[in-house]
């Protein structure tokens, strides 16, 4: 997984697949794009695992692919790791994989580090919400509340169902077809450039 982030790594060339499937010029629309379905796959396995089995999965030594075309295939070692905590948990996919491909990123085009952690907190509640299940949930808002995480938006409360409102824009309003994220922080879209 290391080597999604490394220098020289796939993930230029998989910004660029996504600018061009989504019919924009705008680097940082396509980035920004790319890491939040980097960080929704990440986020999906890492969640459903510790939902699942109460442990943490082997990130470490997970392996994917990454084809110029086509979905991001993550491949998990069979054997799952330490008790899943939400520190643990926080730890392992925001402090050793997402934060790194946020680096990554910003290497590659400028965006704003809080829009990327939008990201990473919105991937997380996407996958919370696909598990629809109370632990999930509770999972998903306990890492929420990580210094990292907890000024990237704001989540319901807990005894309602899980909803997610972000502080920050992920630029999909601006590809050609895009309209607004059901967390996104706008009501209605700004006036785009384009």
């Amino acid at each position: 997984m290391r080597e999604l982030s490394a220098t020289g790594g796939p993930l230029a060339g998989r910004i660029a697949e996504v600018a061009r499937v989504l019919g924009t010029d705008e680097v940082r629309v396509a980035a920004s794009t790319a890491h939040l379905g980097l960080a929704a796959r990440v986020w999906s396995v890492a969640l459903g695992v510790a939902v699942t089995t109460g442990r943490l999965p082997d990130l470490d030594g997970a392996r994917f692919a990454l084809p110029p075309q086509g979905p991001f295939d993550l491949w998990l070692p069979a054997a799952p790791g330490a008790e899943a905590t939400p520190a643990a948990l926080h730890g392992l996919v925001m402090g050793r994989h997402l934060h790194p491909l946020a680096d990554a990123v910003r290497i590659l085009t400028p965006l704003a580090a809080g829009l990327l952690a939008g990201n990473a907190a919105s991937a997380l509640v996407g996958a919370a919400r696909q598990l629809a299940t109370a632990d999930a949930a509770a999972l998903a808002r306990a890492v929420l509340a990580f210094p990292d995480l907890a000024l990237t938006g704001t989540a319901t409360p807990p005894g309602r169902p899980l909803a997610f409102r972000r502080a920050s824009c992920c630029l999909y309003y601006r590809t050609p077809s895009g309209g607004l994220c059901g967390d996104c922080v706008f009501t209605r879209s700004p006036k785009s450039r384009r």
